[in-house]
């Protein structure tokens, strides 16, 4: 489509620079940025003559230096060629040819040109700098000549407001002499930022017009949107134009070829003769074909406050080009609008509770390339990545929306009773020593009292028959952790089972049930099951420590099938009970042992021990 439009521009050049340039800075009737819903969408700022009215810089004009003549043929209306001489001189506005009317209100019928100062010096070199103001997407680059067409020149643009340039067409009857390249090479993906040699302005029939089309023959045109190659081939902010020789017969005049020893040799030398007036550069319109670059995020340029053009920026992007996302919006990269996308910048999900956020490339990826925003320095006693948790020693108020100023409430968990002042982030439950309740952990649990103690503000309250705190002699010898175990005892108990401890829980009753895992099973019995199965130890062998339990070990558990307590359903530990810490000690005997049982080995015998 921008080549379609470039093509039309260039075949109808009669007032195309004022026509482009009237809607650069105009208000669109309708924000085309976003559909009748308010949905975001591609938009791109309208076509203009990028040029029109933007300075333009000339290392060379007629007149500068004094009063000059200079000479131009032009074939009269019988078809005779006649030569028609003026004067150029800076100091006199009738007479001035400056590079400012190559970028003005263009008028065919009275063309007014630029003029560079005549002269047979050979190689000579004059460039015209034409600055945009701001990045463009260029399609075209089209002047209009007053003479004779040069016949070697060459074009550069720069995307960094000229602190470096890079070629994009040279034009040459004689391409590999004077800039050292094949002519007309092959465009290919590989090359598509090539700038190409070429004579095909001399046979073009549209008089002194040459033009450059960006995209023309560059095979992922068609894909343009998708070519980040393309799109940084066609971006400017200046266009330059150096022209190096008039006409072939320039050296010719000195006696010279096209050789290069030839052309260093006349560098610096300068004939003069009657012809000199004809040997100069003049053009009359150099027009540019484009669209102010606004990476689909906006539908028109603006000047700023400083005035510097720079687009009128949606999408919750910002930035001269639109090329960054707004503050807080970037729960997901900045990315150019597409015709299937308008990529807009989300803002960061922090619930009210923040004012800044960062994107994070690894949270994103984890999403789904959904969500990469993380929230900087929650406030109101929030935390998390959206401000969506308490911090510690807070919990959720469920009586007020997340995003409510005090949603976190703070804990207040007892500075005695509590192990710590968090708490649950749901119901506000602090974590309590033992023997001791509620919320906020200032409470004796049932069967416990007070005391005066800050390590454990609550003891137990024993049973008339039981002492409060066990001594050696309410606590006999604990037969069932022997330190040897022999075939004797394992033949007299029932099961011998490998079980390991994995959980703990003291209940109000004063039992504790352990939970376990039964490994292994060295004798089956009624109660011999692998899997998960709860262990009782009763209140008096617990505070016996008779065996003695931990959570995470692994031990022999060998018992009798007594009858099962309905209370306490699983494995029972009572005085025919016996556990041992298991290690490859207790292994082999336990295999021992085994194979003797199975083998009808078993001593005999009523003592258990």
């Amino acid at each position: 489509m921008f080549l379609l439009l470039a093509l039309a521009v260039i075949s109808r050049p009669i007032a195309a620079a004022y026509y482009f340039s009237q809607f650069s800075m105009r208000q669109p009737d309708h924000d085309p940025c976003y559909d009748n819903s308010g949905r975001s969408v591609r938009c791109v700022p309208e076509f203009i003559n990028a040029a029109f009215g933007k300075p333009v810089v000339a290392s060379d004009t007629c007149g500068m230096r004094g009063a000059i003549k200079f000479c131009t043929t032009r074939e009269g209306s019988d078809g005779v060629i006649r030569e028609e001489c003026s004067t150029c001189d800076a100091d006199q506005s009738h007479l001035s040819h400056p590079a400012s009317f190559l970028t003005d209100l263009n008028n065919p019928q009275n063309m007014t040109c630029w003029v560079s100062e005549p002269s047979l010096t050979y190689p000579r070199n004059v460039s015209l700098t034409l600055s945009l103001g701001k990045k463009f997407e260029l399609t075209y680059v089209s002047m209009q000549f007053c003479n004779r067409l040069p016949d070697s020149m060459a074009l550069y643009k720069s995307a960094d407001h000229g602190r470096t340039w890079t070629p994009f067409q040279f034009y040459s009857t004689q391409c590999e002499q004077m800039y050292g390249k094949r002519p007309d090479v092959k465009i290919e993906k590989h090359n598509e930022q090539e700038a190409r040699c070429t004579s095909s302005h001399t046979l073009a029939p549209a008089g002194n017009r040459v033009a450059f089309p960006f995209l023309e023959d560059r095979p992922s045109a068609i894909s343009f949107e998708q070519s980040p190659v393309l799109q940084d081939w066609v971006t400017a902010t200046d266009i330059r134009v150096v022209f190096s020789r008039l006409s072939p017969d320039q050296a010719e005049l000195y006696g010279l070829t096209n050789d290069v020893d030839d052309v260093l040799e006349a560098a610096n030398s300068t004939v003069e003769s009657d012809g000199k007036e004809r040997y100069f550069y003049s053009m009359g319109e150099l027009a540019v074909g484009g669209r102010c670059k606004c990476n689909g995020h906006a539908a028109r340029c603006i000047y700023d406050k400083n005035g510097q053009m720079t687009c009128d920026c949606k999408h919750n992007t910002m930035g001269t080009d639109c090329e960054r996302c707004k503050p807080f919006h970037y729960d997901r990269p900045w990315a150019r609008a597409t015709a299937h996308s308008a990529n807009a910048c989300v803002a960061c999900n922090c619930n009210l509770h923040a004012k800044r956020c960062r994107f994070d490339s690894e949270l994103y990826k984890m999403s789904g390339d959904r969500s990469g925003g993380v929230c900087i320095n929650c406030r109101h006693n929030t935390a998390g990545r959206n401000c969506h948790l308490c911090k510690p020693g807070f919990f959720r108020d469920p009586t007020k929306p997340l995003t409510h100023r005090k949603v976190c409430k703070e804990c207040n968990c007892h500075p005695v009773g509590s192990i710590g002042s968090s708490c649950n982030q749901t119901s506000g439950q602090c974590l309590c020593k033992p023997g001791v309740t509620g919320i906020i952990c200032n409470k004796c649990a049932k069967g416990f009292i007070q005391s005066r103690s800050t390590t454990t503000p609550c003891i137990r309250v024993a049973p008339l028959d039981e002492p409060v705190t066990p001594t050696a002699r309410s606590c006999p010898k604990c037969r069932s952790s022997p330190k040897r175990l022999n075939q004797k005892k394992f033949c007299k108990r029932d099961y011998a089972l490998q079980v390991h401890v994995v959980g703990r829980e003291i209940l109000d009753s004063g039992w504790a049930r352990y939970t376990v895992i039964v490994e292994s099973i060295m004798k089956k019995g009624i109660r011999g099951r692998r899997g998960q199965i709860d262990m009782w130890q009763e209140p008096h062998a617990l505070s016996c420590k008779c065996p003695r339990v931990k959570v995470g070990r692994r031990y022999l558990l060998l018992g009798k099938d007594d009858p099962v307590d309905r209370e306490h359903p699983g494995l029972l530990l009572n005085a025919k009970s016996l556990m041992l810490e298991w290690d490859e000690d207790v292994m082999d005997k336990v295999l021992r042992f085994s194979q003797r049982d199975r083998a009808g080995l078993c001593p005999t015998g009523d003592d258990l021990y």
